[in-house]
């Protein structure tokens, strides 16, 4: 069975440094998903540049099948050597997965990975090999819908050391924390975002140590569509929404005008929401068979905002939606719940609009850098114009 590899991460700076020691890449290579968390040596301008080298090479030598032993190798010759320690030093944790759930997990000096299935937190097996003096673990993979694998940094291992935890998070209390805090509905960006921001809570604020929280997660395919304003032909509005009513998963419909060619196509009634939860975003609406109905513009727009917070790897609370107001619910369903996004973007002039700064590529600009930044989510979106 095919289904959707969702990955995301979340990284916590050691106090004091406006850059991160520690370093994840992605790689995309036919069925595969390459993910790769690197952590320097030290912390700082030099950590980064250890973790930044060997995340790029790692993932881009095993991306394309290179052997494990040859990338070693790549990484030694390649790395700057520290004039204090005398050594190029950067550990790591790769995961090589395809969407049947199959690959591999390598592992060199970082802490162990830990499999989230079915409400419980375990160790995975690992066979121990040594390369070129270096040991390295690895893990054969073979995931269901559901499974989560989570890699860190050894900064979630510090997390607390000589604050509110004597010797900090130990393995035990981790797993209990992923076994009571993750839920089969989240992302894995939402998973990451969790973990971390329970060690900021343990740091107090103040990472003793760069901390990073990689999850790779098997998904079944979420399908949404979103209506985004009416075909420029008129004559063309039935076939239109027949299109839209037709894809299978969750059905969006953004706009008042978009509503209402919805709801005259398909028989039904719109309803609002007099129900103001956000003062700045406009209420929601009602169709039957369609999940959410919401205005168009200034709702998209927020969005847009929430999408380059959620973007933001280094902020611990921008995968969490509690408001119950439009943007927010549309960016659940878009960011969190969704594994792919269609956008019917008709470009049909709206009258309503007429004498207001809002205009036909304003909407437009705003669904493609919302497209965008669904894609660097790791979204499959495809944008319909008509």
């Amino acid at each position: 069975m095919s289904y959707f590899i969702d990955s995301g991460y979340t990284s916590l700076n050691h106090a004091g440094e406006e850059l991160c020691g520690d370093r994840v890449e992605y790689a995309s290579n036919g069925d595969y998903l390459t993910a790769v968390l690197c952590d320097g040596m030290g912390s700082g301008v030099k950590a980064n540049i250890l973790a930044t080298l060997s995340s790029k090479i790692l993932c881009t030598m095993l991306s394309a099948g290179v052997p494990i032993s040859d990338c070693i190798e790549t990484l030694i010759a390649s790395l700057p050597v520290c004039k204090v320690r005398g050594v190029a030093y950067a550990t790591f944790s790769v995961c090589h997965i395809n969407s049947e759930g199959k690959g591999e997990i390598l592992e060199f000096d970082n802490p162990a990975a830990i499999l989230v299935r079915n409400g419980e937190a375990s160790d995975l097996p690992r066979e121990k090999s040594v390369i070129l003096g270096k040991t390295v673990y690895s893990t054969k993979l073979d995931l269901n819908a559901g499974d989560a694998v989570i890699m860190t940094s050894d900064g979630v291992e510090h997390a607390g050391i000589g604050m509110l935890m004597n010797f900090g998070w130990e393995r035990p209390q981790i797993k209990d924390y992923l076994k009571r805090s993750v839920k089969r509905d989240m992302s894995a960006r939402a998973i990451s975002a969790a973990l971390c921001g329970a060690c900021n809570e343990l740091y107090m604020n103040e990472p003793g140590d760069d901390t990073t929280v990689m999850c790779v997660k098997v998904r079944e395919a979420a399908p949404t569509s979103v209506f985004v304003g009416p075909p420029v032909n008129k004559e063309n509005d039935a076939e239109y929404v027949k299109q839209f009513m037709s894809l299978p998963g969750k059905k969006v419909v953004c706009g008042g005008t978009s509503s209402l060619v919805v709801a005259r196509e398909t028989g039904k009634e719109v309803k609002t929401s007099f129900d103001f939860p956000d003062r700045d975003i406009p209420p929601i609406g009602y169709i039957d068979g369609i999940d959410l109905t919401t205005e168009g513009v200034v709702t998209v727009r927020r969005v847009l905002e929430l999408s380059d917070s959620y973007l933001d790897a280094h902020n611990c609370n921008s995968a969490t939606f509690v408001k119950r107001d439009g943007a927010s619910l549309l960016a659940k369903l878009l960011f969190e719940d969704s594994t792919d996004v269609k956008f019917f973007v008709g470009q049909a002039v709206n009258s309503a609009h007429t004498g207001l700064p809002i205009e036909t590529t304003m909407k437009l600009k705003l669904i493609d850098r919302l497209a965008e930044n669904l894609k660097r989510m790791g979204k499959r979106v495809d944008v319909q114009y008509d």
